[in-house]
């Protein structure tokens, strides 16, 4: 079997590390790629095409793992090429979803939940093929949630809608702690009812948004748009901070 991969950022990379099998081959394609990137890819010995034109025309299953604004044009541009599955991990709208549909065939929607590089994530997955992959419950957790290309579109957005609404009170509640030198009291005091490991994931969380606020800006900007009709105060007050870091 043969899966390429059109993106290799941190979900691509965790996905090769973690599907190790003498029937499983990776291909993907150093076309365009900055040098960071193509650096990952030789390190993990994956095999490269040309193009990812070439990458979509042989693979068995084709998964896209890109920022959220580019998934509609790789999927144009290549999910057309692909005759195998299509497998969309980026964080996109249902309607964006639907959209991709319309260019590609055997679309599988799916979602990594959980750190994208640990040791056991869980997909999610929904579309009339997504028992067709099943076979990856040997590398990782795999969930099918339903037929219906969509469903696991929305509860991406929502999961992000909570993250990202708590990591914009986290950023502003330590923000206001420094100010006042109470950093450590601030993680002790909610380390009383959230757990002892609070603050090591509170750091990290706050990390990840300060080194990726562009990417977090897409996904809440995906979020407001797909549920408009919505009351959003608190996912629209998220985005207002996350522009301002």
């Amino acid at each position: 079997m043969i899966i390429g991969l059109i993106g290799f950022g941190k979900v691509s990379q965790n996905l090769v590390k973690l599907i190790q099998s003498n029937n499983i081959k990776f291909i993907t394609s150093k076309e365009n790629r900055s040098q960071y990137t193509i650096e990952a890819i030789n390190r993990l010995n994956v095999e490269t095409l040309p193009t990812f034109k070439d990458v979509a025309d042989i693979s068995d299953i084709l998964i896209s793992a890109n920022s959220p604004f580019a998934s509609l044009e790789v999927a144009e541009k290549y999910g057309k090429c692909s005759n195998g599955i299509y497998l969309d991990l980026n964080n996109i709208s249902p309607e964006t979803t639907f959209e991709i549909e319309k260019h590609v065939s055997n679309l599988v929607d799916g979602a990594i939940i959980g750190k994208i590089d640990s040791d056991n994530p869980t997909m999610y997955i929904s579309g009339n093929d997504a028992d067709k992959l099943l076979f990856l419950n040997d590398y990782l957790n795999v969930k099918v949630i339903s037929d219906k290309i969509g469903d696991v579109a929305i509860l991406k957005l929502l999961r992000s809608s909570y993250t990202k609404t708590l990591t914009a009170i986290l950023i502003e509640s330590y923000e206001i702690a420094k100010n006042h030198n109470l950093e450590d009291e601030f993680f002790d005091v909610i380390s009383l009812t959230e757990g002892q490991d609070f603050k090591v994931k509170s750091m990290s969380r706050i990390k990840n948004t300060l080194n990726n606020s562009k990417r977090k800006r897409e996904e809440l900007t995906e979020i407001i748009n797909s549920f408009s009709g919505q009351d959003l105060v608190m996912v629209k007050a998220a985005l207002e901070k996350f522009n301002r870091l």
